[in-house]
């Protein structure tokens, strides 16, 4: 019963739910050369749920799927980041860039997971 197997089921859990219950939040986050922007928020958001209901089962793949979707995410994120850098608000600037190098230690911990002897929370 691992703390940073918590945190992934947990930010998995509430990432998923608020990418389907309130995809227009996630909008904006969106590359515009991304086809289909609110399709893909909306799979993402299942994808997350998945990995979290994997993590509560304590399921091996949970964590390889987890470290799939933060690195298919990955790309977005970095747009983003560099698309507000003209931005006269230095917090959202902070938060985009901040969040970046944050995505490392979840994929660290959702491999990790997998590769456990037994998973669990």
């Amino acid at each position: 019963m691992k703390l940073s197997n918590r945190i992934l089921t947990a930010i998995f859990l509430l990432s998923g739910v608020l990418h389907l219950f309130n995809p227009d939040a996630f909008g904006w986050l969106m590359p515009p050369w991304l086809p289909e922007p609110t399709l893909l928020i909306y799979v993402s958001g299942v994808l997350e749920l998945v990995c979290a209901a994997g993590f509560i089962f304590g399921q091996r793949w949970a964590g390889w799927l987890a470290a799939l979707v933060l690195l298919g995410v990955w790309p977005a994120n970095i747009w983003f980041a560099f698309s507000v850098l003209g931005s006269p608000d230095v917090w959202l600037i902070l938060a985009a860039w901040v969040r970046l190098p944050l995505q490392l230690p979840l994929i660290y911990f959702a491999v990790k997971y997998s590769r456990s002897d037994k998973p669990s929370l």
